[in-house]
């Protein structure tokens, strides 16, 4: 049971480390934080943008205390740090189930929250209402490396020639609207494919610990059975 907790204590910690190092990264990307930045108020993306950071950073460290005190409650045989690593596995199983479940049931907002500031400043650019807007749709081109979108409202080839990158056709395969979709469907599915591990080591991580605490509780009282005190 003790290289058990231990073993699953690193495992843990190490994803606690990813997802620190996942939430900083979606957090500070290029792309991200470029469509973060562009995205008006009613626009749900810049809402998600913090959340998902300020979560992610919140579940990392418990995630982390609670492989320290389960390692540190196997070498010293403690029930109280026991107890403790089992309260901080708890705490994250409390907030993975949230997130899985609202990746789940909210499976493309992200996306669409994201294609939608896209199909603004394109819209703002082809109407020609500001050149602030044309230099937004040139860093969204260069950063996601794609030149335009198909527009019901006809030829859209001016505005793709005044602010693609150099040396870029605008063909079906570069479509934005479909690079940004196919972008953070990937990424979002390794979010959720991180969540699921990490949900599958806390619920391991909470049967361990509370398996120990007893271990340490029934030990130590046969330990004391037969023992006298003369007076």
């Amino acid at each position: 049971t003790k290289c058990q907790l231990l073993v699953t204590s690193l495992c843990v910690m190490l994803l606690g480390l990813s997802i620190a190092t996942l939430s900083t990264v979606t957090h500070y990307g290029l792309h991200f934080t470029l469509i973060s930045n562009i995205s008006l108020d009613n626009n749900a993306y810049r809402v998600i943008h913090h959340t998902a950071f300020y979560f992610g950073i919140c579940l990392s460290m418990t995630l982390i205390l609670a492989a320290l005190l389960s390692s540190a409650a196997t070498v010293r045989e403690s029930q109280c740090l026991t107890a403790m690593g089992f309260f901080c596995f708890a705490l994250a199983f409390c907030g993975l189930i949230p997130a899985a479940c609202w990746r789940y049931t909210h499976s493309t907002e992200v996306e669409d929250s994201m294609m939608d500031v896209y199909d603004f400043v394109y819209e703002e650019v082809r109407r020609n209402t500001s050149s602030f807007r044309r230099h937004e749709l040139t860093a969204i081109h260069e950063a996601f490396l794609c030149c335009g979108k198909h527009s019901p409202f006809g030829d859209t080839t001016n505005v793709e020639n005044k602010t693609c990158p150099p040396g870029q056709v605008h063909d079906e395969g570069q479509d934005c609207l479909q690079e940004i979709q196919d972008f953070v469907k990937k990424h979002m599915d390794f979010v959720f494919l991180l969540l699921g591990i990490a949900i599958g080591f806390t619920v391991y991580g909470m049967m361990v610990t509370s398996f120990l605490c007893f271990s340490i509780h029934f030990s130590s009282n046969l330990y004391r059975k037969g023992k006298y005190i003369l007076r």
